[in-house]
């Protein structure tokens, strides 16, 4: 039998990793009605204190409830509990397999190409910066010994802010869960083979750059060989697991 204790916050401690659980007591407590629709939840800095976790576990949590259509970050506002009206009622499962992996990110390419090639006609200044901030909190969470995760999952978020269309920023939360773990998969076989993490950061400099030119055809182009390239490289991880 298995036993379930509870830490900071109510959050339980059996199984999973801090972020699962972060997760688990954060949507307990919006669902639960403790933040209640339009409440903001509580900064970075004051989630990380109460459950008794670093701030990247805190992003990570914060954007799989992104994902799951719970909350919402508002410029100047923070991050906010929507409606159980607009949450997301298209799921994909969590994955099983490289097999699933592989068939997101295929989904993956059409959309971020085109995310990627609108947000660099259409984006602002201050989105713009956004991206290339995303972009270095990569390396920043990479260099402080975490896998860079939620912020990966950051800079494509800020490349379908920049495209101004509210369709396409949906269909990336409607992926959901999926998106996270693909993500997740992608970056841990990313980061067992340097050639593999150093093409990864080749290819997000590319779309960044692109879009910060404002080069349309070039930004769908790298955005679009980008996820060619994931594909690639969970082909070849998922060979060498079999050797």
């Amino acid at each position: 039998m298995s036993v379930r204790t509870t830490g900071p916050a109510g959050m339980q401690q059996s199984g999973g990793t801090l972020a699962d659980r972060v997760t688990e007591a954060l949507m307990q407590q919006v669902r639960g009605g403790t933040y209640p629709v339009h409440a903001r939840l509580p900064t970075e800095p004051q989630l990380a204190e109460q459950f008794g976790v670093s701030r990247t576990v805190i992003r990570e949590a914060i954007s799989r409830l992104k994902s799951e259509g719970l909350v919402e970050t508002r410029q100047g506002s923070g991050t906010v509990v929507l409606s159980p009206q607009r949450y997301n009622t298209f799921r994909i499962d969590a994955l099983g397999g490289q097999l699933e992996v592989r068939a997101v990110q295929e989904v993956r390419s059409g959309l971020e190409s085109e995310m990627a090639a609108l947000a660099a006609a259409r984006r602002s200044d201050a989105q713009n910066e956004r991206i290339q901030r995303a972009l270095r909190r990569i390396d920043d969470a990479v260099a402080d010994g975490g896998d860079g995760v939620a912020e990966d999952m950051a800079f494509h978020a800020a490349i379908a802010e920049a495209a101004n269309n509210p369709l396409m920023t949906s269909l990336l939360a409607f992926i959901g869960r999926a998106l996270h773990d693909v993500i997740k998969i992608t970056r841990t076989n990313e980061a067992r083979r340097a050639d593999f993490f150093r093409q990864v950061e080749a290819e997000h400099r590319a779309i960044a750059e692109a879009i910060d030119r404002r080069d349309v055809e070039g930004a769908r182009q790298a955005a679009l060989r980008h996820m060619r390239a994931s594909i690639a490289r969970i082909i070849a991880a998922e060979s060498e697991g079999k050797d």
